[in-house]
């Protein structure tokens, strides 16, 4: 994958600057778009962005989102090279936070949080916390949290695990604030023993590329498969919801290649019509790859 914004959730955009690994059915058979919880991802090198509006939906929604989770309301937001956490503490009463903290990644693949600044009903609470022999771990239980730990002051994220389906696998190996992104790199070129693939049109600079094994998508059954999606509109990022994809493939079109392959191109989910409207087809432009009709 090049450029892609990978829809998990509606408020969760996984911001794939690039991607290459595999895909499997966890109960072996095709890979099913259809359904994002038949199957397993694997990254054999990535290098993948969230914004402060993707964390904050993850930590509400997937994280801390369960019956008596002590850290609700939380909001995220990049500050240079830092991150910083609000929210609401949960101690009897709420007690609203703000944590200012850097990211690395620590020898067994988890992303350290380590607060360098912390603010608690307002006030300083590194002093607050020291006066009182205080911990993070001391404060808050993690127990019921989903791929989310603590450890003295620090929390600890698991990459993969705080994600909602398709399950996806990896070893993160890097972390890094870049602008609004928090960008994660995942493993190393060329990890996974074999030469990254070449998509049939290499002039589109946004695009999915599946190729091998066996892909179902509504009513295609694609074996031995060959499918490069392709943006729609070059001129920004391509938009992909797996859950709404069917409707992306309607508003555009596609070819078939010489090997039988497919060449699809689909419109961004944000510029889909609204519910009711019919998609306005594309014109197909003239392509490099498709002779000049008469």
């Amino acid at each position: 994958m090049r450029n892609v914004d990978f829809y998990v959730d509606p408020e969760v955009v996984l911001h794939i600057h690039r991607l290459e690994g595999t895909m499997r059915a966890k109960n072996g058979g095709p890979v099913i778009f259809d359904d994002k919880h038949s199957f397993i991802i694997t990254l054999e090198h990535a290098r993948v962005g969230l914004t402060g509006a993707d964390l904050t939906a993850l930590l509400n929604k997937y994280v801390f989102g369960y019956k008596g989770s002590p850290l609700s309301h939380l909001h995220v937001r990049t500050e240079g090279d830092h991150i910083v956490q609000s929210g609401r503490l949960h101690k009897g009463i709420d007690i609203p936070f703000e944590m200012t903290a850097t990211m690395d990644v620590t020898p067994d693949g988890l992303i350290r949080i380590h607060p360098t600044k912390t603010k608690i009903l307002g006030v300083n609470g590194d002093k607050l916390m020291h006066a009182f022999g205080l911990s993070l771990e001391k404060l808050i239980d993690l127990k019921g949290a989903t791929g989310a730990t603590v450890h003295g002051n620090d929390l600890f994220l698991d990459a993969t695990r705080i994600l909602p389906p398709p399950t996806i696998q990896g070893r993160i190996t890097a972390v890094s604030v870049q602008g609004d992104e928090v960008v994660q790199t995942f493993g190393t070129p060329g990890a996974g023993g074999r030469k990254a693939l070449v998509p049939p049109d290499t002039a589109a600079p946004n695009y999915m590329y599946y190729k091998g094994g066996t892909l179902r998508f509504g009513k295609l059954l694609m074996l031995d498969a060959e499918m490069q999606i392709v943006d729609l509109d070059p001129s920004d990022v391509f938009r992909f919801d797996l859950g709404r994809y069917s409707e992306q493939l309607v508003a555009g079109y596609e070819r078939t290649l010489a090997d039988q392959g497919l060449e699809v191109w689909m419109r961004d989910v944000d510029k889909l019509p609204a519910p009711g409207q019919l998609a306005k087809q594309p014109e197909m432009p003239a392509h490099p790859l498709t002779p000049a009709s008469h």
